[in-house]
């Protein structure tokens, strides 16, 4: 019998050993992506510091196209002061490309305001036990993005494309009405009239212009982003989307904020969300 236990003993040395050298190998590589992203996240806070938002002068709605007129009016009930940068909290669920179904996601994001970027983290379930981190990097207009299996195992690793940064562009505009003050004449963004209910928004940036509709509700809200290009959904990720739904606007320092999303990539007339959630916190660090 105790010969018996010696060997049961030594077997389960040999395999914790490797259980042990796995799992500090996830931590490590955990700690690294960590270290990476609070680099990216302080260059966006350093930018925002640089270059805050436009300032809001009284009477520029004379200048703007009707439903952007009243969508200050609704989103600004008083005079907004200028911002540096954004940062919040999200939960609810997101589906990876090319696939089905939804799995429970947390996600933080800083933004620049007044000179477009950001970093996206989201932390996602794959399989029972087995967790991704994806983060998307938009600074001084290129893109990095990746998602790695528990930090460690690489699935997605882009960097730098024209089309990718023309798309992390767009992310930035569809993002803006979380820090609507990017969205004031004298920023990155210009605005065209369409109709009664609807604007186009321009952003250039780093020689890169892209563009979006806003469609807009009866109280002033900005409701919808929509692309008017259709979407490749062979991509092995998301990207900006092309439809993106907000609601549930609050009242947070100062100014009405969409706490709901929907996000969704879009072609041939359909629609495919993607990322769907609440906004848990958002704090802003403002010009002083």
């Amino acid at each position: 019998m105790s010969k018996y236990l010696k060997y049961l003993k030594i077997a389960a040395i040999a395999l914790a050993i490797p259980l042990a050298v796995g799992a500090g190998f996830v931590l490590y590589s955990s700690y690294r992506t960590e270290a990476t992203l609070d680099a990216h996240r302080e260059k966006v806070k350093d930018m925002g510091r640089a270059a805050s938002s436009p300032v809001y002068v009284p009477g520029m709605a004379d200048q703007l196209p009707a439903p952007v007129a009243r969508y200050f009016a609704f989103v600004f009930p008083e005079p907004p002061r200028p911002i540096n940068y954004v940062a919040m909290e999200m939960a609810g669920k997101f589906r990876r490309p090319r696939t089905e179904g939804f799995a429970p996601t947390t996600a933080t994001q800083v933004a620049s305001v007044g000179r477009p970027s950001l970093v996206f983290a989201a932390n996602t379930s794959v399989l029972p036990g087995l967790w991704a981190v994806a983060y998307d990097a938009y600074i001084d207009g290129r893109m990095e993005m990746k998602a790695k299996i528990l930090s460690t195992l690489t699935v997605v690793d882009e960097y730098d494309k024209p089309s990718l940064n023309k798309s992390s562009l767009r992310r930035w505009l569809i993002e803006s009405p979380l820090y609507p003050s990017a969205l004031l004449p004298g920023g990155p963004v210009q605005w065209e009239p369409i109709d009664e209910n609807r604007a186009r928004a321009h952003v250039s940036a780093y020689g890169i212009e892209t563009s979006v509709v806003a469609v807009f509700g009866p109280d002033g809200s900005l409701r919808r982003f929509d692309a008017e290009e259709d979407g490749d959904l062979g991509t092995p990720y998301h990207g900006s989307g092309e439809h993106v739904l907000r609601g549930d606007y609050q009242r947070i320092s100062g100014m009405m904020i969409p706490l709901s999303f929907t996000i969704a990539r879009a072609a041939a007339g359909r629609i495919y969300p993607f990322w769907i959630g609440k906004i848990k916190s958002i704090e802003f660090d403002f010009k002083h």
